[in-house]
């Protein structure tokens, strides 16, 4: 963890060229981090996990997905997954960003592989978490939305899901956690439209398999961290991703969907693991040695003068990392 304390998220609001803005927060320092959070969520909700990511030496960026946070709907009057996707694309440019790791949970995950299936070129690796991709998932997708049956099925496992991930036995953990969630959902109350038409983006979505092919022909670097216990997103979803990219699996042993919102601990540990394995393997086969200064690391992933190298530079708070209540399995990359 970084001696200096943990970085501290700075918020932002850019306008692309046509005026659609984007919410975001960045923090840290180092290669650039691109994150995107799960449906009905916005950014700040995961500030405790992944400010202890920034800490390892990581400029993380968290952009609010389009119809989520402050930023816009995706264009259009029937927006699909990939308009979704092209507007993190346009965000990534207007940053200034021209090679990073895309990572995403639930919906971001997606919205993850979709950007790097896209743009390959500008991916280091994907680090998806319990992210709605792989066949399991597409056919539970098809089932919920063609049998009222299998929809209140998913609709009872989703509700038990999400009480689990409320930290009972830690009041602080559960108040922080809480007031994060507060601001999002008051979003989605004061504009239910939005939220319709975003809930709309991800139900119509198409297949993530021929995403993920197409990851795999770009020899883009895939890792799948999944809990064991997510009653939302099967196991079995990340399996496949990994087994049709030939990535990396880690299960986290007793993790629902949102096990890193529960415990911010364990992510940042999981990462920190990563970059000493496959992770950073990946960074120095794209050049960006881990011994390198934080600046040079920047310099070659932005172009120069990047907007991004103004947002979020620097703020630390002190150091509130702690021990991950996760247990957790690294699998041997393919």
């Amino acid at each position: 963890m970084d001696a200096e304390g943990t970085p501290r998220f700075a918020r932002h609001r850019i306008e692309l060229d046509d005026g659609h803005r984007i919410g975001m927060a960045v923090a840290g320092h180092g290669v650039p981090v691109v994150v995107i959070h799960g449906f009905g969520a916005e950014g700040r909700i995961y500030a405790q996990p992944l400010a202890r990511v920034a800490a390892l030496g990581l400029r993380v960026i968290v952009i609010d997905a389009p119809g989520h946070g402050d930023t816009d709907p995706a264009p259009g009057k029937d927006p699909t997954l990939g308009d979704a996707a092209d507007v993190i694309v346009r965000a990534l440019r207007q940053l200034g960003v021209r090679r990073a790791v895309l990572a995403g949970h639930s919906m971001g995950g997606r919205l993850a592989v979709e950007v790097a299936a896209r743009v390959p070129e500008r991916v280091l690796a994907v680090t998806i978490v319990d992210a709605i991709v792989g066949a399991p998932w597409d056919r539970i997708q098809h089932d919920t939305s063609s049998s009222q049956v299998a929809l209140a099925r998913f609709a009872r496992e989703f509700w038990i899901d999400t009480l689990a991930t409320v930290p009972w036995t830690d009041w602080r953990q559960s108040v922080k956690l809480g007031w994060r969630s507060a601001r999002a959902m008051s979003g989605h109350m004061t504009r239910p439209w939005e939220s319709l038409r975003s809930a709309r983006v991800v139900t119509r979505s198409p297949s993530s398999v021929a995403a993920l092919e197409r990851i795999a022909a770009a020899r883009v670097p895939l890792i799948a961290i999944h809990g064991d216990a997510d009653r939302i997103v099967p196991l079995s979803a990340a399996k496949d991703a990994v087994a049709r990219t030939g990535g990396q699996l880690v299960v986290v042993r007793g993790g629902a969907h949102s096990w890193l919102l529960r415990c911010p601990d364990t992510l940042p540990a999981i990462v920190e693991e990563l970059l000493d394995g496959s992770l950073g393997n990946a960074l120095e086969r794209a050049g960006l040695s881990r011994d390198a200064h934080r600046d040079t690391l920047e310099a070659a992933c932005c172009t120069p003068g990047a907007p991004l190298l103004n947002y979020g530079r620097r703020h630390r708070g002190r150091s509130v990392s702690g021990l991950p209540r996760y247990q957790w399995r690294v699998d041997r990359a393919a």
